[in-house]
């Protein structure tokens, strides 16, 4: 292997060529077993005497770093134990902010399940392998600049043309292609518009219960988070406090309670927002799936003023790793959206971007579409049923005909209780999400949260059979 050591302005370099390489071993940079350079080499690459290098590995040898095998060479002493550098603490280390003392990396996905009822997972089975194969390769082939080497921070332009096209077919939403920013899923598109429209101490409501990654990502950057209750219809707007920058709401399936916010409701947000100059931000994250009932509107459709920020991804409909979504914001926001794009990470992955454009404009995401909404309409009509069939006496279902997933609260039990019953499932291959874990204040909703994307439409009796006697326990 290749070995550096700095020699730049030593003056004892058989001694600095020990001390380098002993920490190196100390370090685990190299591991047991693992071959040093033949000294002959090493001397070349140094340009200094073989003697110097020889003499180095000597005392390496001695003090039981290396051995040597003659014919073979010199070797990580197989005795030797790297030490733990994760644990060194000097006074003056650096801290990261207190922010980030409260901030859990996800371990959801580590392990897999038996039966998964956790939100937010597609069937990664059912997404179109070869023909994503065939894509790739086709943008590969390109040869296109803004593919090969760096694009514009807004995305690639015929996935940002294809995007507005999709949107206005399947959602109404009439945007241009210049109006469109293609991003790394939603939580980046967040980390855009956070950076564009809010500073340090400004404050941002958001639904309660509501998804966790967003309020996580402004408190990071200094913004005051405020939830505001949800109801039947909505966001409770006449509870929101005035001297807030924006607002973030599900509006067509809210998360995680998975109703529809009312016409009414809607349209008493877009007033309010007018009235107090505040911006909305729209998170459509899955409303691709519906399984019966008039589609509503999106907010971005009835707004007159300008103050609705529409936001998507690709994650469910396609797959979660390909890390595409996409933002469609008001001119007046264009430029600076870009820019805080670029400043992010320039631009989302031009290939995937390319194959992409090519998959909607080609046809081929809305056959996607078509299939994977038979088979989750199918896996939702299990769920549903079931639950109010064999549930009536523990949990009262949320209607909801849009997504991947289902909400229940519970009739007579408490948060710690159905806290229970899911550790309790968990124990018995079970995964389900408590409602009280998704609790901006203090005022945690009893209930649980059932995904049917990520298990199979066979396995769906099963896990809930499971589920069900764990109730009875």
């Amino acid at each position: 292997m290749t070995f550096h050591v700095s020699l730049v302005g030593r003056q004892n370099l058989r001694t600095e060529i020990y001390r380098q390489m002993r920490d190196a071993i100390l370090n685990g940079l190299v591991s047991p077993g693992d071959p040093l350079p033949p000294s002959r080499e090493l001397a070349r690459t140094l340009n200094v005497s073989r003697m110097t290098v020889t003499g180095a590995y000597d005392r390496l040898r001695v003090e039981g770093f290396t051995n040597t095998r003659i014919g073979a060479g010199t070797f990580v002493s197989e005795q030797v134990a790297a030490r733990d550098r994760s644990t060194r603490d000097h006074p003056g280390m650096l801290k990261a902010r207190r922010v980030w003392r409260s901030v859990e990396l996800s371990s959801a996905f580590v392990h897999t399940a038996a039966y998964d009822f956790r939100t937010g997972i597609p069937d990664a089975s059912m997404f179109p392998h070869s023909q994503w194969r065939r894509l790739m390769t086709r943008a590969l082939r390109s040869h296109a600049p803004g593919v090969l080497l760096y694009g514009h921070p807004a995305g690639c332009p015929e996935l940002r043309a294809a995007i507005a096209r999709h949107i206005g077919i399947s959602r109404g939403v009439i945007a241009s292609a210049d109006d469109v920013t293609v991003t790394n899923g939603t939580q980046q598109a967040l980390d855009i518009l956070a950076r564009v429209l809010l500073a340090p101490g400004d404050r941002i409501v958001v639904e309660d219960p509501g998804y966790r990654p967003p309020r996580r990502l402004f408190e990071s950057l200094g913004v005051r988070v405020i939830g505001v209750p949800v109801d039947r219809e909505g966001i409770a707007v006449d509870k929101i406090p005035r001297n807030v920058r924006a607002v973030y709401v599900t509006p067509s399936h809210q998360y995680p309670l998975g109703l529809a916010m009312t016409l009414a409701r809607r349209q008493a947000l877009l007033a309010w927002a007018e009235r107090n100059a505040t911006a909305i931000i729209e998170d459509d994250y899955d409303s691709e799936f519906r399984f019966g009932g008039r589609p509503l509107d999106p907010l971005y459709t009835l707004d007159r003023s300008g103050r609705v920020i529409y936001i998507g991804s690709f994650s469910k409909t396609l797959l979660p790793s390909l890390r595409l979504g996409f933002v469609v914001a008001p001119p007046s926001l264009r430029a600076a959206v870009h820019k805080a794009k670029f400043v992010c990470d320039w631009h989302s992955p031009s290939l995937a971007q390319l194959a992409l454009a090519h998959f909607l404009n080609d046809g081929g995401f809305v056959r996607h579409i078509r299939n994977v909404n038979a088979v989750y309409k199918e896996r939702h009509a299990i769920v549903t049923e079931t639950l109010n069939r064999d549930f009536a006496n523990h949990l009262e279902l949320i209607p909801a005909n849009t997504g991947l997933h289902v909400t229940a609260v519970a009739r007579k039990a408490s948060a710690d209780q159905i806290a229970a019953v899911a550790r309790r499932a968990g124990e018995d291959g079970v995964v389900i999400q408590v409602l009280s874990f998704f609790a901006v204040g203090k005022a945690e909703l009893a209930g649980v949260v059932l995904g049917y994307g990520g298990v199979a439409t066979h396995r769906i009796e099963e896990g809930l059979r499971r589920l069900r006697r764990c109730f009875r326990n």
